[in-house]
């Protein structure tokens, strides 16, 4: 590990924001030696916008009121059928499904839908279900949770992302509300999925109360699993956004820029075991997301063909793919077409 918990405080403590990420170039220039950063295209589908009661911390999904907070929208199969065609039509391949925690939608359902993508778009990847997800999916349909993974994979789920991670310190999240599911919780999801030979990402939002140890303390607890797993392919942190979201009203200073950079920094340093560290423009913007790729980013995550989480938390960055090849190359790198598991496609 190049660094420990008292370096890394150190660091955040600090004022050198260009040593910092000078630290971090060169741990990425050893990583990924050939000069290149990706980015993919895909697709983000929320199958459902349901929220229960004790999920309204999420910071992306905003709370339904009215009629519609007890009955919610499920996307029909034919529905997610047409966007998935359309985004194998545009270059796509895979596709980042997510929703509520909806107590009609159990294991069956699940099934069905990933098997009819999979008969249908046999090449599509499909990257599905937060912790939070699979954990409710387990318990409405009385399953453990290595069973239901192990389900969904068999019925075509490649790979899990790493949503609802937020910050793994119980500290912030019995704090900040009832969440979703606590660090444990979160970890298990991920480490189960690693045994059965899945792999998953980790994600980070930072930005809500919490402190520099409890930013700290989430590193940590990745890089232990992933020195036990190895299953992780890639850690993504991004700022919390608080327009429109359960949380707003809390008034946090939104993440600057700077706090940004410094945060992706260290976790590049950090987490010298995951090979892949994000650079994201969705919250931050393309200016900020290209000044990552010389804080320790090598990967500028997705065009995003359909983006409707952090939009409904009021953030409407958007970019094409050749502006992204074309912040890469400003940057000084080669851009490169990736798929979800950082498979490099093209090199032009």
């Amino acid at each position: 590990m190049s660094l420990n918990k008292t370096q890394a405080l150190e660091l955040f403590q600090s004022d050198d924001l260009i040593g910092i990420g000078m630290e971090a170039n060169a741990l990425r220039r050893k990583l990924h030696p050939e000069g290149v950063a990706t980015y993919i295209i895909d697709r983000n589908i929320n199958y459902t916008n349901f929220c229960t009661e004790y999920c309204t911390f999420c910071a992306f999904y905003r709370p339904l009121k009215g009629p519609a907070a007890k009955e919610g929208y499920i996307l029909d199969f034919e529905t997610i059928y047409d966007k998935i065609r359309e985004t194998q039509e545009l270059g796509g391949t895979g596709v980042l499904m997510q929703g509520g925690l909806h107590p009609d939608l159990k294991i069956d359902w699940h099934e069905q839908m990933l098997r009819g993508i999979k008969q249908r778009f046999p090449k599509i990847h499909l990257h599905c279900y937060s912790a939070s997800e699979i954990i409710a999916i387990a318990e409405y349909s009385a399953l453990s949770i290595r069973d239901t993974i192990a389900r969904l994979r068999d019925a075509g789920l490649d790979s899990i992302p790493g949503g609802g991670a937020e910050i793994l310190d119980d500290e912030v999240r019995y704090k900040i509300a009832r969440l979703k599911c606590l660090t444990d919780d979160w970890l298990n999801v991920h480490r189960t999925a690693h045994q059965l030979g899945m792999r998953t990402t980790a994600t980070m939002m930072f930005g809500v109360g919490e402190n520099y140890e409890h930013r700290v303390n989430h590193f940590q607890r990745l890089y232990e699993l992933q020195e036990e797993t190895g299953g992780f392919t890639a850690f993504i942190p991004w700022s919390f956004q608080p327009a429109n979201t359960a949380l707003g009203g809390r008034h946090w200073d939104e993440a600057t820029a700077v706090e940004y950079l410094k945060t992706l920094a260290i976790s590049r340093l950090y987490l010298s075991n995951f090979k892949n560290v994000q650079s994201s423009w969705v919250t931050q913007g393309l200016k900020v997301c290209q000044l990552g790729l010389r804080f320790g980013g090598n990967d500028v995550g997705s065009v995003m063909l359909e983006e409707n989480v952090v939009r409904a938390a009021g953030v409407t960055n958007c970019t094409t793919e050749e502006e992204l090849r074309r912040i890469i190359r400003d940057a000084g790198f080669k851009p490169v077409q990736r798929d979800t598991l950082y498979r490099t496609y093209f090199l032009n």
